[in-house]
């Protein structure tokens, strides 16, 4: 797929999954549950052990099913190694011009982070594929409303510490979707399908 094209169907249901796990297993098996329960978009934090494995192997499984990206991409490095094990797109919290040129070069998307218009703007002109504002809970969906009233053309990805219930006022603030970690993975299979189908119905419904 073209870049736009992978931008586009990671963003399709308005919400995607980070996993920050303590080990492999726990990331693959949190994986697991999401993507049975019908999300379609996650991405794999390098702070977890083996992080890139994982996201190697998630990929292989799930083909073209569901979009498997790397998050926490710091650097050029990271960002080479996350393209090397086959991520679909780069998620960062800071704002580095180098994981852009190695993304793009690539045809992989880059979500950099940004705190202020003036970052905003700055990773629009860099060529950003989307905004990460993170942590989210730093701001508020007013917050996203009045910067997108003045920069209409900023894709702001609200991201950390953002609940089931908060999700879509984040997307009717204007976000094009929301990042969330535990507040989609905790409990067991049966209460995380049950939740992921009712946001996914929810914001669905959100203009």
């Amino acid at each position: 797929m073209y870049r736009w094209e992978i931008t586009r169907a990671a963003l399709a249901q308005r919400v995607f999954a980070t996993i920050r796990s303590r080990s492999y297993d726990q990331a693959a098996a949190t994986a697991d549950t999401l993507l049975s329960a019908g999300l379609t978009t996650l991405e794999i934090s390098l702070t977890t052990p083996y992080a890139l494995e994982a996201v190697t192997t998630l990929v292989r499984e799930v083909g073209d099913d569901a979009v498997i990206g790397a998050g926490t991409v710091l650097d050029e490095v990271s960002a080479r190694m996350a393209i090397e094990a086959g991520a679909r797109f780069l998620l960062s919290p800071n704002l580095d011009e180098r994981v852009l040129h190695a993304g793009h070069r690539y045809g992989i998307p880059v979500f950099p982070g940004v705190a202020t218009p003036t970052e905003a703007v700055r990773a629009m002109e860099l060529g950003a594929d989307a905004l990460t504002l993170y942590p989210a809970t730093a701001y508020t969906p007013e917050w996203v409303g009045d910067v997108r009233a003045i920069i209409p053309q900023a894709a702001l990805l609200p991201i950390g510490g953002i609940t089931v219930s908060e999700a879509p006022g984040w997307v009717a603030a204007g976000a094009v979707a929301v990042g969330m970690g535990s507040a989609l993975t905790d409990g067991d299979r049966a209460t995380v399908t049950k939740r992921i189908t009712e946001l996914l119905d929810r914001l669905a419904d959100t203009a």
